[in-house]
C-alpha cells in the first residue's frame, strides 16, 4: 500500500483505540507499567496476564516467551550480548520455575502472583514483543497524531522510517511479481535438467 493508502488504513484501526492508554500510577510495578503501556490495559488479574503472553496458548512459557514479554526480540535490544538475554532468562526461572523443567506452568504463575509477588524490572525495557507495525501504533501514532492526520503530517522520523519499510516490502512484493509473469526460458535451464526430445 502506499502512504496514503496506509494513512486511511492505519486511522481507521486507531480511531477506537487513540488516547486509550491507561495513566500509570506513579511508583507502579514493571508490570502494570507493561500492560498499559504495551497493551492499553489497566484491568487485569493473574490469568488473562499469563494467558496474553503465552504466546503460542500451550499453557506454558517457554524460555523464548519470557524473553519475548521482556522485549528481548524486539529491534530495541538487537544490540543486547547474549550473556545478558541469558542473565534475564535464568532470573525469571529461578523467580517462577518451581519445579526446573525450564518452563513457567500456570499453576506456577498464579502461585508466584499469589504470594504478592511481581515480575521485576529488568532494565530491557517495557517489553516490546508485538510486529513492526503494532509498536508503531500504539508508541508513535497515538502520541503524535490521530484519525484527523494529513499524509503532509507524517513527517516525523518515525513516520519517515515506518514507511519508508512499508514502500520496500511493497516494491519487493512487485519485484516477485514480475519474476512469476516471466514465463521459463528453456535455453536458460542446464541442459542436464531438460526433458529429452
Amino acid at each position: 500500500m502506499r502512504p496514503a493508502v496506509l494513512l486511511s488504513a492505519a486511522c481507521a484501526g486507531l480511531v477506537a483505540a487513540h488516547s486509550q492508554q491507561p495513566i500509570v500510577p506513579e511508583g507502579a510495578d514493571w508490570m502494570t507499567k507493561h500492560m498499559a503501556e504495551e497493551h492499553h490495559i489497566a484491568g487485569w488479574d493473574a490469568s488473562s496476564f499469563f494467558a496474553l503472553h503465552d504466546y503460542d496458548s500451550n499453557g506454558r512459557w517457554e524460555a523464548q516467551e519470557m524473553q519475548r514479554t521482556y522485549g528481548l526480540m524486539d529491534v530495541s535490544n538487537k544490540d543486547m550480548p547474549q550473556a545478558r538475554r541469558d542473565e534475564v532468562l535464568k532470573t525469571l526461572l529461578d523467580l517462577l520455575d518451581k519445579d526446573g523443567d525450564f518452563a513457567v506452568s500456570l499453576e506456577e504463575w498464579t502461585n508466584f502472583i499469589a504470594q504478592g509477588k511481581t515480575l521485576p524490572d529488568l532494565s530491557t525495557g517495557p517489553g516490546h514483543h508485538g510486529d513492526d507495525e503494532y509498536e508503531y501504533e500504539i508508541h508513535h501514532w497515538e502520541k503524535y497524531h490521530d484519525e484527523n492526520t494529513k499524509l503532509e503530517d507524517l513527517n516525523h522520523p518515525e513516520d519517515i522510517e515506518h514507511f519508508k519499510k512499508h514502500e520496500e516490502l511493497e516494491d519487493e512484493e512487485d519485484r516477485l511479481e514480475a519474476l512469476n509473469q516471466i514465463p521459463i526460458v528453456e535455453a536458460n535451464i542446464p541442459s542436464k535438467f531438460r526433458r529429452s526430445s
